[in-house]
């Protein structure tokens, strides 16, 4: 019996497992993974598989590297838009809850639209801050452009004057509508607080309030 076993240089099989090895590691250079087809024979065949094998996947990788870099591109600009509207978002969280000095001692949160828990644990915030940062003795807290305000948000107002009363700061509310009076006499505690009508009348309160706090300064030296 013939013996038809073909003997497959070594020269062939070292450069197979040569382009295997740089698959493997992920290199898909054309030149250095191409393999030169040197006889038509079953491995010949199986080495034109490879080739074939092996563009393929070059082109897949290719085009999840394309990919990957839209991806990456895409979560920059998601970014920086979101980056954006954060910056947008305390902007008009600085404009809506704007703390103004309007004398010398005397600074005022005007409040204007809806007020909502979130809202008014922000502009507490801001306004101790404030008292801080400025040494204010007076505080007016205006609520002429505010229409209704819930129970919870009702109990913020009575504690933030009572927040800035603990700084030292004189606290006066005003602009009150009859239906926040309400809800604030609801809540209870509401009799602690200098209540009146108008911001003109809140800025000559606390003028008052100053003049007789240095009266008692002079008067007690």
């Amino acid at each position: 019996m013939a013996n038809d076993t073909v003997e497959i240089p070594r020269s062939r099989i070292e450069r197979l497992i040569q382009v295997l090895a740089l698959v493997s590691a992920g290199e898909f250079d054309h030149e250095k993974t191409k393999i030169e087809i040197e006889q038509e024979d079953d491995f010949g065949t199986l080495e034109k598989s490879l080739n074939v094998f092996i563009s393929e996947l070059a082109n897949a990788r290719r085009e999840t590297d394309r990919a990957m870099h839209r991806l990456t591109a895409s979560r920059s600009e998601l970014e920086e838009k979101l980056s954006t509207i954060e910056r947008q978002r305390m902007t008009i969280q600085d404009l809506s809850t704007p703390v103004l000095e309007l004398w010398n001692d005397i600074i005022t949160l005007p409040v204007v639209g809806v007020v909502d828990s979130q809202r008014s644990v922000e502009m507490t915030e801001k306004l101790l801050t404030r008292i801080v940062e400025m040494r204010a003795k007076c505080v007016i807290i205006d609520l002429t452009g505010v229409d209704l305000v819930d129970a919870m948000t009702a109990d913020h107002f009575i504690r933030m004057t009572a927040s800035a009363r603990l700084l030292g700061a004189y606290c006066v509310m005003t602009g009150i509508s009859p239906r926040i009076a309400q809800t604030l006499s609801e809540m209870g505690g509401i009799d602690k607080v200098r209540t009146l009508r108008s911001l003109k009348e809140g800025i000559e309160e606390c003028f008052r309030y100053l003049r007789s706090d240095e009266a008692g300064t002079v008067g007690g030296t």
